[in-house]
């Protein structure tokens, strides 16, 4: 123990390097593993909560909205513009804390991907030979995995598309059920903003959010799964049909 009261490590002991060795293959994924791979799936879960308050908070909104839109004749249509408004401003951050959530989530399919699938079936090999050098340059240096525009995309195609297209179709039944003798354009004015510009100006914004959607690109997202990966247990089974 130094003057100070600190403890000092064993003589011949560099304590910079500490950590060498705790994961060394003779060791193998034993209890400081085990306990890093557990503080990662905690980390994740708590991320992917804060995505479902984010959603259970716009699709709360958006009834909310809807149902007072259409509990009277005379509620003017453009609240139901006003709350597609809203719901974007929740998939921007929906999207932010998505990026943030697959900081944890890449680092748990990774060593899901290279340590236990490689437990459970050696044959299968690993799948990253630089899964350590990348995961402890990772812990080192914490970086978002996917742009900002992918996560827009992600959370479009998994929640948010859907409740655009939602607000959409009700904003035309307001405007052609609850307008009498008027047209769709026609009844689309908002204060001196003609009905022509209201309507592109929403045409507009639904191509921005389908082109984000489905163009297409190469995915960051490591190990999402989607709808053609489902193929139960034996490949064979439904991957030849």
């Amino acid at each position: 123990m130094s003057d100070d009261g600190e403890l000092e490590p064993p003589a011949g002991i560099d304590d910079t390097h500490i950590g060498a060795g705790v994961f060394d293959e003779t060791m193998g994924p034993g209890s400081s593993f085990a306990h890093l791979y557990r503080g990662e799936i905690h980390r994740m879960k708590s991320w992917r909560e804060r995505l479902d308050r984010t959603s259970n908070w716009a699709i709360t909104l958006m009834a909310g909205i809807l149902t007072w839109s259409f509990s009277a004749q005379t509620h003017p249509h453009y609240i139901i513009l006003l709350g597609v408004v809203t719901l974007s401003i929740f998939l921007c951050i929906e999207a932010r804390r998505f990026r943030a959530y697959d900081i944890w989530r890449s680092r748990v399919r990774m060593i899901q991907q290279n340590v236990w699938a490689y437990a459970l079936d050696p044959d299968g090999g690993v799948l990253d030979e630089d899964w350590r050098e990348k995961l402890g340059e990772d812990y080192r240096t914490p970086n978002m995995k996917i742009p900002f525009e992918e996560a827009l995309s992600h959370r479009l195609r998994r929640v948010y598309l859907p409740l655009f297209v939602v607000m959409l179709v009700a904003w035309v039944i307001q405007l052609t059920a609850y307008t009498d003798g008027a047209t769709l354009v026609g009844s689309a004015g908002v204060g001196g903003v003609p009905g022509n510009i209201v309507v592109a100006f929403v045409a507009g914004f639904y191509a921005t959010l389908l082109g984000i959607s489905f163009r297409p690109r190469e995915w960051h997202v490591n190990g999402e799964l989607i709808p053609s990966d489902v193929t139960g247990w034996e490949q064979s089974e439904y991957g030849d049909s």
